[in-house]
This record gives C-alpha cells, structure tokens and sequence, in this order.
C-alpha cells in the first residue's frame, strides 16, 4: 500500500480529483493537506470522510516541519501537488499571499520530497526509485495568444505570464524543472485550460454566472465579454493527471485542455438559456436579460487555448466532454446544491 500526498485537495480541483482516485486506485492511501483557505470545503470531500485510507491534514504548505512529519509518518512515495492561490482578481489586490503559497510553498513541497526520496542528486533510495512529484499549473503562464484560431499554446511555448497569479505559477514551474535538472527527481508538470464543473467555488465565472441568475442578480462580465478560454470539464482534467502521474515520462511537460474554445458572451448566454428551460424565471424574463458589462480588469488576458495533441498521442488521453455536455452536468449539480441549502 503506498501512501500519496495530495496539496489542497479541498479546493476545486482536488476536491473532484480525490474521490476519483480513492475509487478507481484500491492500492492507495491519500493524505490531504489543505490549509482550508476560502476556497477549501471539507463538504466537498464528504464522500470521502468514512473511507480507511483516507486522511485529512489542515496545515499550511509552506510549513516545512509539517510537510517533513506528514512524509515521515505516513512514508510518502508520491505527491500530487494542487495547492495554490488561484483567483487572478485577488492576486491584482493581494500579489504576496501567490508569491508565499504558490513559489515558496512549492519549494518547501518539493526540497522536501527531495531528501525523503533521494540519497544525493540523480541516486533514489532503495525503495523510492518510483516516487514522483506532479505539479499541477496552468495555461495563464504562456500569456495571451492573437485571435487566430490556428494559434495554441504547446509546451514548447515561451512562459509570458501577464497577471501576479501566472507569474507565481510560471515561477513553480521553473522550481520543478530545476528539482529535475539539477536533482535528478521525478517530477512531471501539467498545465491545464481553464476548468469548469461541480464543487468549484463562487467567486469564478461559471459559479458566478449560474448563482446571479437565480438570485436575479445582474450577472458581471467584463469588458466586451470577447476573452476566449478553452473549457476543460474538470472529470476529464482528473484523468488526464491521473494519466501523467502513472505513465507520463520524468521531466516532460504535458498540456491537458479541452478543445473547447468559448468567449464569455457564449459562456454567460449559453447558461442562461439552459436555466430559461431548467428553472425559468417567474416573471417569465430570460436570465439574459441579467447581463451587464463592467470595466474591465488590469492585464486582462485576450485569449487561451491549448493543444493537447502529445497528451493526446502519447497517453491516449482525450475530452469526453464537450461545453454543451458538461455545462449541463454543472448546472444540475448547482441547481442540487442551491436547493438543498
């Protein structure tokens, strides 16, 4: 039985990430470490809670004698790291707290697993020849990219990041390679498109559209609402780092995205007509009639969009939703939520 280190596996993505891997992988036990920040939700995990092999850790990544007991007690042989600070809003406010979490305490994860797991550079300790380090980062650190649609982000493209949040990311990133180049660790890295889904907090754009719309809120999108993201549902983001953590090659870089380009007008119209039919208004309006354009926030990335053609190739890893599928598994799963509370 080997023991796996999940980093804020409460947040948005761990939350979904944790039961799929607890069910699908019956060798393994899973410690999450999460400091429980806003955007860390025990509720999530519920279906977890009673599950023997797995445990729960509040605690602060960058707390290096907490990182050095967990790997000790529990004999960590792997870490897939989640933790960060996310919202690219709170980092234009707020740019220490994504330098703190997302540099340093990436460093102290990883130097960590570094003199648990290895003698002296490139020599593993008997037994841990086969831990690894997945760093979970993003599409944000390569910049922007022109409206032409024949332009993507690969993984050879040059880091740009444009907001304190990508720059922070873009900086984890390069700790990672150099834990590889210098170390000899295993590490891989994904960086994955903008992920939508169940269990993701309020303050991002799919959650805020849905819950302005049943409140009859206005629903805010900045600017000319023309940012193009590419959609990932989150289930296929699991499998896609379930495959890189198992079978991806020590050192590479692997980009996971969806292939669903959409601009937040689609977004914003595309939900409100799915609540028009789901849960209609009762003065019999459209929830787009909600809609109203705010100014738009500094560095506001033009568009992302990946091509996820070597995950695809050399892990036989593909989307298996569209938006128009997911969309409506993330509607059903908010309309449940807001209805039970």
């Amino acid at each position: 039985m080997k023991t796996i280190l999940i980093t804020g596996g409460a947040g948005f993505i761990g939350s979904n990430f944790v039961p799929y891997f607890l069910d699908k992988y019956q060798e393994y036990n899973i410690i999450n470490l999460d400091l429980l920040t806003y955007a860390g939700n025990l509720e999530n995990l519920k279906e977890c809670e009673t599950n023997p092999r797995y445990n729960f850790i509040k605690g602060n990544i960058c707390n290096r004698e907490l990182v050095e007991f967990i790997f000790k007690k529990y004999d960590v042989m792997g870490v897939v790291h989640f933790a960060a600070e996310s919202h690219v809003d709170n980092s234009i406010v707020n740019p220490e707290g994504f330098i703190q979490t997302n540099i340093y305490g990436t460093y102290v994860l990883i130097d960590v697993a570094y003199k648990y797991w290895m003698e002296e550079p490139f020599v593993a300790k008997t037994d841990y020849e086969s831990c690894r380090f997945h760093h979970i980062s993003t599409d944000e650190v390569y910049g922007t990219l022109s409206e032409d649609p024949n332009e993507l982000f690969v993984e050879k493209t040059p880091y740009a990041p444009n907001s304190p949040y990508s720059a922070s990311k873009a900086s984890s990133d390069m700790i990672v390679r150099a834990y590889v180049k210098t170390f000899g660790l295993n590490c891989v890295i994904t960086n994955c498109s903008n992920n939508y889904g169940p269990k993701q907090h309020d303050e991002k754009l799919v959650p805020t559209i849905i819950r302005n719309a049943l409140e009859e809120n206005s629903i805010p999108i900045y600017g000319d609402g023309k940012n193009i993201r590419d959609w990932l549902y989150v289930l296929d983001h699991c499998k896609g780092i379930d495959l890189v953590y198992h079978n991806g090659k020590k050192g590479e870089t692997y980009n996971i995205g969806g292939r669903n380009e959409r601009d937040n007008n689609y977004i914003a119209k595309k939900i409100c007509e799915l609540l028009d039919v789901k849960k209609p208004r009762k003065d019999g309006k459209c929830y787009s009639e909600l809609i109203k354009y705010i100014n738009d926030r500094p560095g506001h990335d033009r568009r992302y969009a990946i091509d996820a053609t070597k995950i695809e190739k050399m892990l036989r890893w593909k989307a298996e939703e569209d938006f128009e599928s997911g969309i409506k598994k993330t509607i059903e799963w908010y309309l449940a939520r807001y209805e039970a509370h």
